[in-house]
């Protein structure tokens, strides 16, 4: 390279891409020792400095100061060694400048480490930016797609929104503007990758910030978001002001600010619920719009059984389950939803089991059915600790009821066992006998009138019928 032209171009790249100027030096540097180490050697110990004066790069050779020399690339005897500078000792290391390579091969070299540095600095450049953005919405422009997957600018980098990420039935085309959800930041060989989603619920979560100031301003606080993207979604919301109404700062002056939540969503629907902290209360609201008529709570395998009038059934349960699905996600209870009259049938049958132990009252029976025994055989198989903490129900009470349970469960299922051995019995014989009277079959007659048949008796024989 001329002389000082080095230095305009460090100082030009530096400028130009916003990268320290020593990181292109550091690059110029060592892209020009892999270059001499080419021309002169590679197992010899070179070193380049870039000289600011002359605005070029100096290279130097390193020979090491031995007193018997074992590598002739690397070193250098002591008497050899004070033939340039008589203070040399054994152990010291000698700089020993190097011509400079060939123009073009120098010129070359530094260009490529330019190139390639710059490469890497803007990549860890748009990286840093990106990995400070993940959990934001970014808008870009839909630039190709590669098999389902569709690669968006979001213009100093490309993201990638993958098949899984995308809304189901939901269509793009090349140039198409599109707003996602920062999913994750990854850098790799290639350079930063950004992972887009539209499906992620956290999405729904920052339309409603963008949209809503008072989630923007911390005055309402959205404490879950659930979806079933394309279908149907679940937000639920407080208040930390009395008078601010959280779900109606969410939908807006007549719904101005859902719908704009709903449009870019593609017409999702969206249910706002206020949050309680009472679970079987926010199970309640997260199920709207069916209306419950009572829930059983077990708070040891965190399950709710919810009782709804029949009429209400479907409403709960939602088209494919869709709404007690999204009200299980949201309130993190596994919910059984039942009508009125299956629960009222399974309560009578339940009641009737129980009052079938001898020595059960309806008092005790109720106790137990509260407690979620729901049958005699659950009674006799639980453990005896389960029984004596239900209140109202005693130490020898319990034992008692165990004993008495255990014993009407064996006799029920001897009486069991003897049916179906009875039954088995019964079955044999009947089989047995038709064996030894097969059916008649009926065969078509050639010569008799249309419509008519022969029976064939056991013999061939046949008889007009």
């Amino acid at each position: 390279m001329e002389q000082m032209q080095l230095s305009r171009v460090i100082e030009q790249v530096s400028k130009e891409k916003q990268i320290d100027r020593e990181v292109v030096v550091e690059a110029i540097e060592s892209a020009m020792v892999q270059a001499a180490k080419r021309q002169y050697g590679l197992n010899r110990m070179i070193e380049a400095k870039f000289n600011v004066e002359i605005g070029d790069v100096e290279l130097f050779e390193i020979k090491r100061v031995v007193d018997v020399v074992a590598d002739p690339e690397n070193e250098i005897t002591i008497d050899m060694a004070r033939a340039d500078d008589d203070q040399a000792e054994v152990g010291d290391e000698i700089l020993k400048k190097l011509p400079r390579i060939d123009g073009r091969i120098a010129a070359q070299t530094a260009k490529q480490a330019i190139i390639q540095r710059v490469r890497d600095a803007e990549r860890q450049i748009i990286y840093n930016e990106f990995k400070d953005r993940k959990g934001e919405i970014v808008s870009g422009t839909v630039q190709r797609f590669e098999k389902k997957n569709i690669i968006v600018n979001l213009g100093r980098t490309d993201a990638i929104l993958p098949e899984k990420e995308q809304i189901p039935r939901e269509r793009y085309r090349q140039g198409d503007r599109i707003r996602a959800y920062i999913y994750d930041v990854d850098l790799t060989a290639k350079g930063p990758q950004i992972v887009l989603s539209r499906t992620h619920p956290n999405l729904l979560i920052e339309l409603f910030r963008q949209e809503v100031p008072e989630i923007y301003e911390g005055i309402v606080e959205v404490k879950a978001a659930v979806r079933e993207p394309g279908g149907r979604a679940k937000i639920a919301v407080v208040s930390h002001d009395r008078e601010v109404d959280p779900v109606g700062a969410c939908v807006g002056m007549r719904g101005t600010r859902v719908q704009s939540v709903v449009q870019e969503l593609r017409g999702e629907k969206i249910d706002i619920i206020h949050f309680t902290p009472d679970p079987a209360e926010f199970v309640c609201r997260a199920l709207a719009p069916a209306k419950v008529s009572k829930i059983i709570l077990d708070e040891i395998d965190h399950s709710m059984e919810v009782i709804v009038p029949d009429d209400q059934l479907s409403l709960a349960i939602g088209k494919k389950g869709q709404n007690v699905t999204l009200a299980s996600r949201l309130t993190s209870w596994k919910l059984d939803i039942r009508g009125e009259a299956e629960a009222d049938e399974e309560a009578r049958n339940a009641r009737a089991s129980m009052l079938a132990i001898p020595g059960m009252s309806d008092v005790t029976a109720e106790l137990l059915l509260q407690n979620n025994f729901k049958s005699a055989e659950d009674l006799a198989s639980a453990e005896l600790d389960s029984i004596v903490e239900i209140e109202g129900i005693g130490p020898e009470r319990a034992v008692g009821l165990l004993e008495s349970a255990r014993e009407h469960v064996r006799e029920k299922e001897a009486r069991a066992a003897e049916e179906a051995v009875r039954q088995a019995e019964e079955d044999a014989r009947l089989a047995a006998e038709a064996a030894a009277n097969p059916p008649e079959t009926l065969v078509p007659d050639p010569q008799a009138p249309l419509g008519e048949t022969a029976a064939a008796s056991p013999g061939g024989e046949t008889e007009q019928g």
